[in-house]
């Protein structure tokens, strides 16, 4: 039995590649739902499943945010417009 190095490292299973097509761009605006709080307190929303941090997002607010980074997993966004309710 052979238990090689390929089984745990070196694979891009965990550790950066291509996730594909992102469903959000830096610099353009989204409408979005705040859902939750992250660990640092800033909101979270979501654009087709992919994970936005909104600089002082509150849970609940609906609003437009701008987006200033996108990753491979996650984008960060700023509020642009007051939240509509």
């Amino acid at each position: 039995m052979s238990y090689g190095g390929s089984r745990f490292g070196g694979g891009n299973r965990f550790g950066g590649g291509n996730f594909g097509p992102k469903p959000v761009e830096t610099g353009k605006e989204y409408d979005v739902q705040i859902t939750e709080t992250s660990r640092k307190g800033d909101g979270i929303a979501r654009v087709q499943g992919f994970v936005i941090f909104v600089k002082d997002g509150k849970v609940g607010q609906n609003t437009k945010v701008k987006v200033t980074n996108v990753g491979a997993r996650f984008a960060t966004a700023e509020i642009v417009s007051q939240p509509t309710q």
